[in-house]
């Protein structure tokens, strides 16, 4: 009952009540004792008053007195007074009580989230137990009264008719392609820049121009007429099912700009009650989603190029020693009636080590004749002509060269590789008619132009600002030389089995802008990757291909392509060139808002590739996809594609999409909220 500063001030009083006495002074006692731990000012004080409790059989009293001052913030030297050895035990009891107690609390509220999910189980599963009955009672029949029929007597297709139903469907509309050709990266397009800035969620097509040819589907062919190609006067859009007729007919609506033009006399047709024009099902420019136009004379430039394949071919002591001169000599020779452009294909060849080795290939030689260039600073060609020959009419010289090409260098001891002068001398070739180089390197270059270091690892660029900076070609001369045969119609692709460091980065820069391709082989062995390289280079050689392409994409007002992904050459800002282009090449493109609001429910998206054929005509391919309606975007279409064979083409691809895409964006946040919770 003494206040907390007479029992600070008289705390030897304490021991001596507790040793004298009885329960009722003892309880007294304990609570001064307690008042003046709780004091910071007097915790020292409290250590015997602590002690002789401890010592009296109250431990729990004393240890509640220590927590009271430690939790005061009071620091107490241990070593300034002694301590009784039964006050740790106690505290230790102590400490062992509270994690009991703990652990009792956590599985004690364990034990209750498990009975609650297992009581509230049932009623989560009602509902898909009551859908699982009424789906169990579906009886097949004829109708109602009918007796039940057995689901086994039902025929199973076989053969083709079971390839077909397993085969990827058609579109649902004629006026579709299939997605292959062009494939965006969600259904809806958000309809303003507001919404878009919450979007989130990448916005761009997926373009895979040549992608009818893989599929090995056709596509119709629309002869030129008097009336020539009807496209936009603004816009350049190309006709499409998705244009609007009115007047009568006489002029149609473009779908992408909203402009008003004037139909030619020639292409001109009546309307039905609908609106839709009554020629419909004979111009399959207005009904399918992938035709062709015959391009008149004003889209040429200059004659349509025949296909041209030029190979360059490493023969050092590497390559020989890797097998890999073997694998490619005898592969060419397997895929020479395989090549594309029949009677027009001309093809070159050019080995090299450390000197440049060309080959006259004229059809009235009885075998090849070879040319040695040492000169590799300024590489020329040793004959104007015969160096890039007619397959038809020099086949049996060619032929001779690839069976004694193996054989030819065996002996060779030439340790270095002159790649770029061999590059160079390619293109002295090829520049008045571009085509196909395909190059086989087993090392890295060491004389001329272009050569690599063994190594160019900086170990000071890591985790720095300029790390970037190691995947950028070495020498300059690489992007200057892609720039050149890309303008050149130059398509390079590369070959590459090195046993050692490859710079990929440096050579992989001429494909990445002349729309070509590398193939790598790590430590190239003939018994283990022969197989591989065999079967990638018929691939390369014997797929369609399209020659001196440029693509175009144009979307709806509003919206603008942001940035453009894949290899090609951008010669502007929604113009591609493309050397070549094949089944196997995709282009990614990202789009962007120009505007606050996209006007309409829907939005548009034309890629057109304009490129020829192998068999040197000139078209212009047109293609559509309209996207089915989902829940969350009612009324969602969409035109795309491109596809066909041959010619200097022009493919439009459409996309049409919705442009009110709130549903998609409520979607995401109730996922987010879920995954939160």
């Amino acid at each position: 009952r003494r206040s907390w500063h007479a029992a600070a001030w008289h705390w030897h009083a304490g021991p001596r009540c507790i040793r004298r006495a009885g329960e009722r002074q003892r309880t007294a006692a304990c609570c001064a004792t307690g008042a003046v731990a709780s004091r910071p000012s007097v915790a020292l004080l409290a250590w015997p008053v602590v002690g002789e409790c401890a010592a009296a059989g109250i431990e729990h009293c004393a240890v509640r007195h220590v927590h009271k001052a430690v939790a005061a913030g009071v620091r107490v030297h241990i070593n300034a007074r002694p301590h009784p050895s039964n006050i740790t035990d106690a505290v230790t009891a102590h400490h062992r009580v509270h994690h009991m107690i703990s652990l009792l609390h956590h599985l004690l509220v364990a034990t209750l989230a498990r009975l609650w999910f297992i009581l509230m189980l049932p009623l989560l599963l009602w509902p898909m137990q009551r859908l699982v009955e009424q789906f169990e009672s579906l009886v097949l029949s004829a109708g109602p009264g009918a007796p039940e029929a057995d689901g086994r007597a039902f025929p199973r297709p076989i053969g083709q008719e079971r390839d077909g139903a397993r085969a990827p469907q058609q579109p649902f509309d004629r006026a579709n392609c299939s997605a292959e050709n062009m494939r965006p990266t969600v259904v809806g397009v958000p309809n303003s820049t507001a919404l878009r800035l919450r979007w989130q969620l990448p916005l761009g097509i997926i373009v895979r121009p040549m992608a009818d040819e893989a599929m090995g589907r056709s596509v119709p062919v629309i002869p030129l007429g008097s009336q020539g190609i009807v496209r936009c006067r603004r816009c350049r859009t190309y006709m499409n099912p998705f244009c609007t007729w009115v007047d009568g007919g006489r002029r149609f609506k473009c779908n992408v700009c909203a402009m008003l033009n004037e139909v030619p006399v020639e292409y001109f047709s009546t309307l039905d009650a609908n609106g839709l024009r009554r020629d419909v099902a004979e111009r399959p420019e207005l009904s399918c989603g992938t035709v062709e136009w015959v391009a008149p004379q004003e889209y040429m430039v200059r004659p349509p190029m025949p296909p041209v394949y030029f190979f360059a071919i490493d023969v050092s002591v590497a390559a020989h020693s890797c097998g890999m001169v073997a694998v490619v000599a005898d592969t060419i020779r397997a895929c020479l009636d395989q090549l594309p452009g029949d009677e027009r294909t001309q093809v070159g060849f050019l080995t090299y080590d450390s000197s440049l080795h060309f080959y006259n290939l004229k059809a009235s030689l009885a075998a090849p004749q070879m040319l040695v260039v040492t000169e590799l600073d300024e590489p020329f060609l040793p004959m104007p002509d015969d160096l890039l020959v007619n397959l038809t009419d020099s086949r049996p010289v060619i032929e001779a060269l690839l069976d004694a090409l193996p054989s030819t260098y065996s002996s060779s001891t030439s340790n270095d590789s002159a790649m770029g002068a061999a590059l160079q001398a390619a293109f002295l070739v090829m520049s008045h008619v571009g085509g196909k180089l395909l190059l086989f390197q087993a090392g890295l270059p060491t004389l001329g132009s272009g050569k690599l270091k063994p190594s160019r690892d900086n170990l000071n660029l890591y985790n720095s600002d300029r790390e970037p900076s190691l995947r950028n070609p070495e020498d300059p001369f690489f992007k200057r030389f892609a720039g050149e045969a890309s303008s050149r119609q130059i398509t390079l692709d590369v070959f590459l089995g090195s046993n050692g460091f490859a710079d990929l980065a440096s050579l992989a820069s001429i494909p990445r802008f002349t729309c070509g391709q590398v193939y790598y082989y790590p430590g190239f062995h003939k018994m283990r990757d022969g197989p591989k390289l065999s079967a990638e280079l018929s691939r390369n050689l014997t797929r369609p291909t399209a020659w001196e392409a440029v693509m175009r994409i144009r979307c709806s007002r509003g919206l603008k392509i942001g940035s453009f992904h894949g290899h090609f050459f951008n010669r502007s800002t929604d113009l591609l060139a493309l050397p070549t282009c094949d089944p196997d090449k995709s282009f990614a493109v990202q789009i962007g808002h120009e505007e606050t609001v996209v006007n309409g429910p829907v939005a548009y998206v034309q890629c057109a590739l304009l490129h020829t054929s192998s068999n040197g005509e000139r078209r212009i391919r047109c293609a559509g996809n309209k996207v089915l309606p989902n829940k969350l975007c009612n009324g969602a279409r969409g035109l795309a594609g491109c596809g066909g064979v041959g010619a200097k083409e022009a493919s439009s691809h459409w996309l049409q999409m919705t442009c009110n895409a709130d549903q998609h964006l409520s979607l995401l946040e109730l996922s987010r909220s879920i995954l939160r919770q």
